[in-house]
């Protein structure tokens, strides 16, 4: 995986190339800032300092990392901004509506009556033996990935 990628936005962001980044947070291994269009106020993304495409690529070292800071910002969110709630929200692949091919978490302050309305369908239709299916294969991938 390379330390950057010149065709990046957030590898930019990254080397500290943007001056218009409103950047909340930084270490050794992520940064955190605002996106340029945000969701809400607050609306802070976390990224690893490192361009890793998705959670496919990402080293369960560098989740660690991400996962901390990710705990440690909500908490200073809380502080800071004081939602109502919150939505932490990672996609992968177009079809989960990524933009930014680097791997990214959203920590989205939630307020009552906020422009983002429901992320989950109100309901599916999926059979007993679909669900059924899925649950095996996965259950069999588990046990594959097992160390």
């Amino acid at each position: 995986m390379p330390a950057s990628d010149p065709d990046c936005p957030f590898c930019e962001i990254v080397q500290r190339e943007d001056p218009d980044v409103r950047e909340v947070y930084r270490d050794e291994y992520v940064v955190g800032f605002f996106p340029s269009e945000p969701a809400t106020l607050g609306h802070t993304l976390v990224v690893p300092r490192a361009h890793v495409r998705d959670v496919w690529e990402l080293s369960e070292e560098l989740a660690a990392a991400l996962g901390r800071v990710v705990v440690r910002l909500s908490a200073a969110m809380k502080r800071a901004i004081d939602p109502q709630g919150l939505s932490i929200i990672q996609s992968n692949g177009e079809v989960a509506t990524q933009t930014v091919f680097h791997l990214h978490v959203h920590l989205v302050p939630r307020f009552e009556g906020d422009a983002i309305g429901r992320i989950w369908p109100a309901d599916t239709h999926y059979s007993e033996d679909q669900k059924d299916e899925a649950w095996e294969r996965l259950r069999i991938a588990c046990g594959a990935a097992k160390p």
